[in-house]
């Protein structure tokens, strides 16, 4: 039985949230040894390049002779943006405030990304009509269910532990919290994880352009890495000046940095790349608030996080923004298809040459 396109679109972009989720956890694991956040970030850009490369060398290399200059500066604008601007100042961004504060600011992205692509045009909204105030609403539901989660707790929901509970885990985490109680720091903090956004943001809008030009996933893709590792290790020269911040060794760093290049930045940034192609900045940016509901899970299934009915309660206004705003966006992409199909019909009729005409309309691709 095959699957229809549609849901396994909203399956992959599931999984990378599921992926991002386990980032989470890796990354704070191995900062928590004293590995710098630089570093790391230049670990994964790197190690992203050479795992696509092998892709696209098996799977498109007849497509290399296709690439001109536009498409290399476009690469070049997702490289700096969408990998070394959003990551490094996510990460930096991390290190100045605390993780919640961080995981409210991340959930920005899809109110960002939904003003932006308005901006841009390449997300439509029919405001007057039901599918638009759907998708307006469902930002507003997702990014209200996420402000939820992170800032109301309420009271505990007794639920027995999930039999997976990884100690390691949860004494690398509590034995390395730090207080930070510099108002300063926190609102640079504050201030550059949002700025991440904005990057994210930019980088789901010139990809979703660039992949109409150009659509090769794992060429695309391993060129934005190899643009961002040099991007990455030139600042992180600059920052960390002594050699030994990049000693990995057999232990959490090495598999951290492992993780976050092959998963997050080379199966989730390709994965995203069709989704954006496919469905555009919109419907890929609504599933971020998904993250924070995984996070929630994964922290009870392996460091025994409590869940509190302010956790559920986001969970359910997440889950019912998101559908809000897929059903307009499918709507809507429905009404256009429609008006096309009427369009081509008139101009079939009332031209002169109506074969001709009706031919070269077909052949017009349809705008998603």
């Amino acid at each position: 039985m095959e699957i229809p396109v549609t849901y396994l679109q909203h399956l992959t972009m599931v999984m990378v949230q599921v992926g991002f989720a386990g980032l989470n956890v890796m990354s704070k694991l191995a900062m928590n040894t004293g590995m710098s956040p630089y570093v790391l970030v230049s670990y994964r850009q790197i190690i992203a390049f050479f795992f696509l490369f092998l892709l696209a060398f098996f799977f498109e290399r007849n497509t290399w002779n296709k690439i001109t200059k536009k498409v290399l500066f476009q690469i070049f604008i997702t490289s700096t943006f969408g990998a070394t601007m959003n990551q490094m100042l996510y990460f930096v961004g991390l290190k100045f405030t605390t993780p919640t504060i961080a995981c409210a600011l991340s959930n920005t992205l899809l109110a960002i990304t939904f003003v932006m692509a308005v901006i841009f045009r390449t997300e439509r909204v029919m405001i007057n009509s039901v599918p638009g105030k759907a998708k307006v609403f469902g930002t507003f539901l997702c990014v209200g269910g996420s402000m939820l989660m992170t800032f109301y707790s309420g009271p505990i929901i007794r639920i027995p532990p999930s039999g997976i509970h990884w100690e390691y885990v949860e004494s690398m985490s509590s034995g390395s919290e730090t207080g930070i109680d510099n108002a300063q720091n926190m609102a640079l903090g504050a201030v550059l994880v949002f700025l991440s956004c904005v990057a994210w943001a930019v980088w789901f809008i010139v990809e979703e352009k660039m992949g109409k030009a150009y659509n090769s996933l794992y060429t695309t893709t391993s060129i934005m890495c190899f643009f961002a590792s040099i991007e990455c290790v030139i600042l992180t020269a600059c920052m960390e000046r002594s050699l030994s911040s990049w000693n990995l060794g057999l232990n959490i760093r090495l598999l951290t940095s492992l993780y976050m290049g092959i998963v997050n930045s080379g199966i989730s940034f390709a994965a995203m790349a069709w989704c954006l192609q496919t469905r555009g900045p919109l419907y890929v940016s609504a599933f971020s608030p998904l993250l924070l509901v995984i996070v929630a899970i994964v922290g009870w299934a392996i460091m025994n996080e409590k869940i509190y009915v302010g956790s559920v309660l986001g969970a359910l206004l997440i889950a019912l923004g998101m559908y809000f705003v897929l059903w307009g966006q499918n709507k809507e992409k429905t009404f256009k298809k429609l008006g096309d199909e009427e369009i081509g019909g008139e101009i079939g009729l009332n031209s002169v040459s109506p074969c001709d005409d009706h031919h070269h309309y077909q052949q017009q691709p349809v705008e998603q």
